[in-house]
């Protein structure tokens, strides 16, 4: 499982036209879902998240987490996550969980992040979607279940 994690101070999911999500202070996750993966991989990822010390303390250090913090998640299913580029032009997706399987996840994925007691918003599984950000920092760090990075 890959995570991009994004500061924000603000942002937004919409498909269709329809804002279906948004977020204050805190975060915007895109979440990439591996064939393989569960809800270890998924536990693993989220504790991170949720633990990452990245937002300011009062001297202005990333010292904070996110439940330090009290702030908001906006979680994004993104399979593109595990595109390989590295032959042609053309990024293959053969690492990415068919979306069957990966939306009993990513909705697995969303209910944790909740249950540690953080808002959490999305947009629409599998929707072609617009995502407005606002990167605070800019701050963005990436995850990797397999802790390729």
């Amino acid at each position: 499982m890959r995570a991009v994690v994004q500061r924000t101070s603000g942002g937004s999911v919409e498909a269709a036209g329809k804002r279906l999500g948004g977020v204050k202070t805190g975060l915007i996750v895109f979440l990439g879902i591996k064939k393989g993966d569960g809800t270890a991989e998924a536990a693993y990822i989220l504790d991170k998240i949720a633990g990452l010390r990245i937002f300011p303390d009062e001297e202005g250090k990333m010292n904070r987490s996110l439940l330090d913090i009290k702030g908001e998640i906006l979680l994004i299913s993104q399979f593109t996550l595990y595109g390989d580029a590295r032959k042609g032009r053309r990024p293959g997706f053969i690492d990415a969980e068919i979306p069957d399987k990966a939306e009993p996840l990513f909705n697995w994925a969303l209910e944790y992040i909740k249950n540690l007691g953080i808002k959490a918003e999305t947009g629409a599984f599998g929707a072609e979607m617009r995502v407005n950000i606002i990167n605070d920092g800019p701050c963005t760090i990436l995850l990797d279940s397999e802790k390729m990075f």
